[in-house]
């Protein structure tokens, strides 16, 4: 099979090829210019394509409270339902030597010749905010391939607010005992979160204090700005509960934002990932030569935004434009 044609290699990401998968996400994570003509292109053509009952979910929250097992039993739980799934683990990356262990994906149990099931690896490199650089990049694959796609964050602060400007619904994953009501609202995770999971809930008195915790927090952060309230579930790894009723709850979620405000969600996203580009090639710089960032998103609004390359070098043209004439 011969995959080197953008047309080609679309045809089988959509029938869910395998394969096809993995070099479409290999071609969209290379950093070399001569790639950029069809990177631009496949981004293109998977944007127009993206399956339209796709769920976006986000999983995270801090090192071992069971982000990767509570991903595996949701997959096993769509899988189930003949639901085809994609994963993405991004995991740290050293700060010494800039490698990743990319240790994440061992964690997550599943069946490496299910075609309906692909679990790709990512290093964060320098980027923050919980996400890989190329992450809304390889994201287009798995919206155009699969039903559900799942993030699992680095997982390692109470900085990791990007989740929530990539996905549809985010998932704040705790354990019991890991903070009280002051601790949660100084982190600001209600902030985040439109579901919590007390994960490890077997530990039934701490699992419950910890409920009674998120609940008092809630009660003060109120509805989000679309009137969504966060649910709380309590789940067992160990015992085998809880997995059903999150997914019930997602499911609530995603109705929720389809009779609401999904596409205007989408919209939002996509005009964050341009400006995300925009800010890592440009910085200050660039924001302040097209008068800040307000007017920036603006001008992103306005855009045709089924490809962010075509909107970012709008942008840089505007910019450099700008710069000459001071």
């Amino acid at each position: 099979m011969n995959l080197n044609s953008i047309d080609t290699l679309l045809a089988e990401v959509l029938a869910g090829n395998k394969i096809a998968v993995a070099n479409a996400l290999n071609l969209l994570e290379n950093i070399r210019p001569a790639k950029t003509s069809r990177i631009r292109q496949l981004i293109e053509q998977l944007s127009r394509n993206a399956r339209p009952g796709r769920h976006l979910i986000g999983i995270t929250g801090p090192p071992g409270v069971g982000k990767s097992t509570l991903i595996s039993r949701l997959a096993n739980f769509y899988r189930k339902q003949g639901r085809t799934v994609g994963i993405i683990s991004v995991d740290p990356s050293s700060c010494r030597s800039g490698g990743a262990l990319l240790g994440d994906r061992a964690r997550i149990i599943h069946d490496p010749g299910d075609s309906g099931l692909f679990i790709r690896s990512m290093a964060a490199g320098k980027h923050l905010g919980g996400l890989a650089w190329r992450t809304r990049h390889c994201l287009t694959v798995f919206e155009a391939a699969y039903d559900i796609i799942i993030i699992e964050t680095v997982g390692v602060g109470q900085s990791e607010t990007e989740i929530a400007q990539v996905v549809d619904s985010v998932v704040f994953v705790v354990q019991p005992g890991s903070g009280d009501a002051l601790q949660f609202m100084k982190a600001g995770i209600m902030e985040i979160p439109d579901i919590l999971v007390i994960n490890k809930a077997d530990q039934k008195k701490l699992a419950a204090k910890t409920k009674i915790d998120l609940e008092t927090v809630a009660v003060y952060s109120g509805f989000d700005e679309s009137g969504w309230q966060s649910e709380i579930v309590m789940a067992s790894a160990l015992e085998g509960w809880g997995h059903d009723q999150l997914a019930q709850a997602l499911s609530d979620h995603f109705s929720f934002l389809e009779n609401t405000c999904l596409k205007k969600k989408r919209h939002l996203n996509r005009v964050q990932w341009i400006l995300m580009m925009f800010k890592e090639r440009f910085g200050m710089f660039g924001l302040e030569t097209l008068g800040g960032e307000s007017s920036v998103l603006k001008q992103i609004a306005g855009f045709d935004l089924t490809n962010p390359f075509y909107c970012f070098e709008k942008l840089t043209h505007e910019m450099w434009t700008l710069a000459k004439n001071v």
